[in-house]
């Protein structure tokens, strides 16, 4: 290559890094978080214990087992690993587009073996041979300048989804650990039905069995045997439904911890869970920690970062080629100096009219930014909604429980005093029977209001987020391996705040 060309090319490379490093305005709008009317505090108020949202806060109830499944699931759970193949794919999608800043590098060789026409203009010499081979190789670069901003936009935007579907991950990780806590709680409450159910089906068994003796001597009638009877039967009657039930929930959790259906372990019973304490919760903490409303957000900036795409379509663009490589027709020349060959390119393009393409394109964008904002301002709402009915539904909860177990107390001593009556003839069977029923249902019910606390305080923690999220997180990383351990692990970094990624970086010049 001749000295002329290589300053040639050396002035186009130059000229190319001036006008990316020039190139630094972007069309379209700047995100801006919008306003949000937010109210000052929740309908109902708790004591502040802020350190609890930040905590594992299922290690509260003190049950290894429990520990135990959560840890599992977030391992193993398939939703987790959809939801974290889903952030590669969108990490692909960002290295793509920001592949646009720089210039793209290419080769090319060929070896071809060709025949020149006789009739041609250009035609050789009688005799001489018309076959001859060419050897052909180059390197090439094409680098398309982003002068208006629409590569920078486009990265802006999938920069956004990348953390959009971050958040989307650790939505699915703070609902997998939600489910896996109900679920055992519901298990949990399911036994302690069929403990009642079975207990009263031996004691009613037990008191037909007097009852048949009875009637065989004549002391009570077939009617009394009847009741009672009946009574034993719905007891049994409740057991296999309470076993079905049993055996659905414990597939459930299987599910969640990603293995097959079958047996789930127990540790504590139902009664003896200690009770989670109730975290605070503000509107604005409350947007800074759910996954879905920083989800939204991300997806709010993806849709406004979309418009300056599309707006910049109504721009030119500019790319420069370039080219270095050899030709010649023998091999043995083939790399040698007078074969060179180079070429340096620069074209501007834009459109003059497209009969309404571009401005369908960016009035798409701009309903997409519509769209986005609609939903954003739609999920907080509903993540209020969602707290504060889990706030009033843990307080009410409590209500119900506590008075659920006073009227199973109330209709024990019924129950006692009523089978005292009629064992002194003071009354009839019937009223034993109905005392022994509600006695029954009550307790059943008890259990369901018992679970429904413990239940509610579940879906605090799901509605409010927090910071345990992000420990939740770290168990979802397979344990360390003795030999890995003696590798210093590279420094964990928490992801950047919503705000400070609204705007795409500027790739290095």
């Amino acid at each position: 290559m001749t000295p002329q060309n290589q300053a040639r090319i050396r002035k186009t490379l130059v000229a190319s890094v001036l006008v990316m490093a020039l190139a630094g305005c972007a069309v379209g709008p700047d995100y801006s978080r919008p306003v949000v009317d937010l109210p000052e505090t929740w309908r109902v108020d708790y004591p502040q214990a802020a350190e609890l949202s930040n905590l594992r806060w299922w290690e509260s109830f003190q049950d290894p087992v429990l520990d135990g499944l959560i840890e599992t699931a977030l391992r193993e759970n398939h939703d987790l690993r959809i939801a974290a193949a889903r952030v590669e794919q969108y990490l692909g999608q960002l290295s793509t587009t920001r592949s646009q800043f720089f210039p793209q590098l290419g080769y090319g060789l060929d070896v071809s073996h060709n025949r020149m026409s006789e009739r041609s203009i250009s035609a050789p010499p009688a005799g001489t041979d018309l076959w001859y081979k060419q050897y052909q190789g180059s390197v090439s670069a094409d680098w398309q300048i982003d002068l208006f901003g629409r590569v920078r936009r486009q990265s802006e935007a999938a920069q956004a989804r990348v953390y959009s579907s971050e958040e989307g991950r650790r939505g699915t990780l703070l609902t997998v650990v939600a489910s896996v806590a109900s679920g055992y709680v519901s298990l949990r409450a399911l036994d302690r039905k069929l403990e009642i159910a079975r207990a009263t089906a031996t004691n009613y068994e037990g008191s037909l069995k007097i009852f048949q003796a009875r009637y065989k001597g004549g002391v009570v009638s077939q009617v009394e045997v009847a009741q009672v009877e009946s009574q034993y039967q719905q007891a049994v009657a409740a057991i296999p439904s309470l076993e079905r039930q049993v055996a659905a929930q414990e597939n459930l959790i299987s599910v969640l911890l990603g293995r097959a259906p079958g047996p789930i372990p127990r540790g504590r019973t139902i009664e003896t869970l200690v009770l989670p304490q109730v975290p605070p919760g503000l509107p604005s903490s409350l947007i800074e920690r759910r996954p879905d409303v920083l989800a939204a957000e991300q997806n709010l900036v993806a849709a406004n970062a979309n418009i300056g795409a599309a707006r910049a379509l109504y721009f030119p663009t500019l790319s420069l080629t370039g080219m270095i490589g050899s030709v010649s027709t023998a091999l043995s020349s083939f790399m040698t100096g007078p074969a060179g060959v180079a070429m340096a390119a620069a074209s501007l393009s834009g459109p003059i009219f497209t009969f309404g393409n571009i401005e369908g394109q960016v009035r798409t964008a701009e309903g997409g930014e519509q769209e986005a904002l609609a939903k954003y301002q739609q999920t907080i709402l509903v993540a209020l909604r969602e707290t504060n009915d889990a706030l009033t539904g843990a307080k009410k909860a409590g209500e119900i429980y506590a008075a659920q177990a006073r009227r199973v107390e109330v209709l024990r001593d019924y129950a006692r005093l009523a089978r005292l009556r009629f064992e002194n003839g003071a009354a009839s069977y019937l009223e034993v029977y109905s005392a022994e029923n509600d006695l029954f249902n009550a307790e059943l019910t008890a259990v369901d209001s018992g679970a429904d606390r413990i239940l509610e305080l579940v879906a605090i923690y799901k509605a409010l987020g927090g910071g345990w999220v992000a420990e939740a997180d770290r168990l979802t990383k397979p344990p360390v391996s003795p030999a890995d351990a003696a590798v210093p692990a590279a420094p964990v970094t928490e992801p950047a705040a919503p705000t400070e990624v609204a705007t795409a970086e500027t790739p290095p010049s």
